[in-house]
């Protein structure tokens, strides 16, 4: 009983040091501090462009829970260079203080959630205004770190065929910075990128235009109901499935726009079907708390399916064979604790 009380005490100055931690990566602080000695209050406030008294209270938090260190006799502060490699926007797809973002997103409709429980139902997509800023700022990282040269190449011989020229799309694409990036990349290749969220596409399209990308284009339209035929060699979704209304008719869809020796390339949450199966995951309380604060409840607000963030290998697989793909490949990053990476195709 003792050692749980403790475990639940730690509990809660863990989950308040998380809402501190994302206040300081969106207010710079991390950054900040990272590229200076050890700095008073009104110093690191200074530089910060912030209010001292709450940049000081921010520090009392962040120094009892050892993650900046504290001089009493000269009253400064500084920020430990093994902490500021996980903290700061200079450590890209490393830092942890973006996803800190996400358990004040998660706050925001906790009483949403609890008449859910009580009533059914979900918690509709536009109650959660920056979700798509702040996976978009994952996402960049993430990209940025692997895609080019770590998730294609787990396609044999896919760099060399967009290198020569193919039709490729991506489908959820949100705000477009994979397709972006893939046809900055690639000049002689095409892509297309499909999204339901009209500010996604828009803001994809004004960074195609910004960067002169003639081969990327960005078209607003239900996943579930693509629409196309036998048109792609490759389309890739990055986190995409899971949190669908109907996963089932998405899949589907991106199996009918396939061509003939086409290959689709999922990238989701890397877990098991069984709950047994997850007891030791890493991010296993984290995801099931996405899962249930944001994933399934979406879904089921759109009538969905309510898969859920933690919907597994084994229902990706079935899924996967049910909408026609006959050969699906798992593969996995040791540094990348929450992503599986299907290669599915269909003869």
């Amino acid at each position: 009983m003792e050692q749980f009380a403790a475990r639940m005490l730690g509990m809660m100055n863990e989950a308040s040091l998380a809402l501190m931690v994302s206040v300081g990566h969106r207010t710079g602080l991390f950054d900040v501090m990272a590229g200076e000695p050890a700095a008073t209050s009104a110093e690191i406030a200074s530089a910060a462009g912030l209010d001292e008294r709450y940049v000081r209270e921010w520090l009392a938090a962040m120094t009892t829970g050892r993650i900046t260190e504290h001089d009493g006799a000269t009253g400064t502060y500084s920020l430990p260079a093994d902490h500021a490699a996980w903290l700061t926007r200079a450590a890209g797809m490393d830092n942890m203080a973006t996803g800190m973002q996400y358990i004040g997103l998660m706050a925001l409709v906790e009483d949403q959630i609890v008449d859910c429980f009580r009533n059914g139902g979900g918690v509709p997509y536009s109650a959660f205004p920056k979700f798509q800023a702040i996976r978009g700022e994952e996402s960049r990282a993430e990209q940025d770190a692997s895609l080019i040269g770590k998730t294609l190449p787990l396609v044999p011989g896919l760099t060399g065929r967009l290198e020569d020229g193919i039709e490729v799309a991506d489908v959820g694409c949100g705000s477009g910075y994979a397709v972006n990036l893939m046809a900055a990349t690639f000049p002689r290749s095409r892509f297309t990128g499909f999204d339901f969220s009209g500010p996604g596409i828009a803001s994809a399209r004004a960074e195609a235009a910004r960067d002169g990308l003639g081969n990327a284009r960005f078209e607003e339209r239900d996943a579930a109901r693509l629409g196309e035929t036998a048109r792609f060699d490759l389309i890739t979704t990055f986190d995409a499935i899971h949190d669908q209304a109907r996963p089932d008719l998405v899949l589907a869809s991106i199996a009918a726009a396939l061509r003939p020796g086409g290959v689709y390339l999922c990238v989701d949450t890397s877990s098991s079907s069984l709950l047994t199966e997850n007891l030791d995951h890493p991010l296993g309380p984290f995801m099931y708390t996405m899962s249930t604060m944001h994933c399934m409840t979406v879904s089921l607000a759109d009538g969905g399916m309510g898969l859920g963030t933690m919907w597994g290998e084994q229902t990706a697989r079935r899924m996967l064979a049910e909408a026609g793909f006959t050969s699906v490949e798992v593969h996995r990053d040791d540094g990348d604790l929450g992503s599986a990476y299907f290669v599915a195709t269909k003869h």
